[in-house]
């Protein structure tokens, strides 16, 4: 039986736990918002199909889609896609999360002088989380602008939901190479490769194996949309990683229901205990909301 998005609330409640903890969600500035839905409209045709926005409402209206979906906690991600916009961003993500307590306020960062002034004060001011695009933005993760950036994050803790992979479309910079070189340099950064790094799952796995602050979110994995066989090879590895697999969405820019994404997961039949702290107890606890894993 197909999963509904009026459903996912019941899955939620069999599952016992207090909602969805959705670390993939993206609400912006209006007119760039806009811009974004732009591309994708546009974009169909470069990716051989249509992708169409399922949920076009005003932010009023996507929150409350959120939480009539049992999502408890979301995030709301900007991304600066060239210099000089990310405090533009930044300010209005703070206005945004202001009035919302199950709203991470979220920011953001591009390799520019300013950056090693306006992050730590983020910090300080307690940002929950950044983003950044590396394949958008087309930068290279290891610019020197970047040193006190992952310098200030090492310290703080703060994770930051990285797009590094090389999908849906390859970059100059993207795969998993250069955030290997970064982590070389600063192995306590909290990140959450978003996308499970697709297509380089396999090496961002491994990553994550090998530094414990590393995370991977869901998004758009294990879905129809891209009609490509799913790799049971992953399947061992996100079992081992499993107090670091987090749901992620992409909600709103997503080209099917909600309820396909959580669906996707609870094909892959992978147990209860995987699917709770998947969708719930592992980015709780990556929150600050739960106690270390065991506790």
């Amino acid at each position: 039986m197909t999963l509904r998005d009026e459903d996912v609330p019941g899955l939620v409640h069999d599952l016992g736990l207090p909602g969805l903890f959705d670390v993939h969600v993206h609400f912006m500035p209006p007119r760039i918002l806009q811009a974004v839905w732009a591309y994708f409209d546009a974009a169909g045709p470069k990716l051989g199909r249509p992708w169409p926005i399922t949920y076009r409402g005003t932010d009023d209206e996507r929150v409350a889609q959120l939480r009539a979906l049992g999502v408890s906690r979301f995030s709301a991600l900007s991304y600066a896609h060239k210099p000089g916009v990310a405090e533009f961003m930044n300010d209005w993500g703070r206005d945004f999360a202001a009035d919302k307590p199950d709203c991470l306020w979220s920011g953001t960062f591009f390799p520019e002088p300013s950056a090693a002034e306006y992050v730590p004060r983020l910090v300080e001011d307690g940002v929950e989380v950044f983003k950044a695009h590396v394949q958008v933005g087309e930068f290279d993760p290891r610019d020197p602008l970047l040193d006190p950036v992952w310098e200030t994050l090492q310290a703080s803790g703060t994770p930051v939901v990285l797009h590094a992979g090389s999908g849906p479309m390859p970059g100059e910079h993207t795969g998993p190479q250069q955030v290997a070189d970064v982590l070389r340099r600063y192995p306590d950064l909290t990140l959450v490769i978003a996308h499970l790094g697709m297509p380089e799952s396999h090496e961002f796995l491994a990553m994550a194996a090998d530094h414990p602050n590393v995370h991977l979110d869901t998004t758009m994995v294990w879905v129809d949309f891209f009609g490509t066989p799913h790799d049971p090879t992953l399947l061992p590895k996100v079992v081992e990683l499993q107090d670091r697999i987090l749901l992620g969405t992409d909600f709103p820019n997503i080209p099917y229901p909600y309820a396909h994404q959580v669906e996707s997961l609870v094909g892959l039949d992978l147990g209860r205990d995987w699917l709770r702290d998947v969708l719930w107890h592992n980015g709780a606890r990556l929150f600050g909301l739960e106690g270390p894993a065991g506790e």
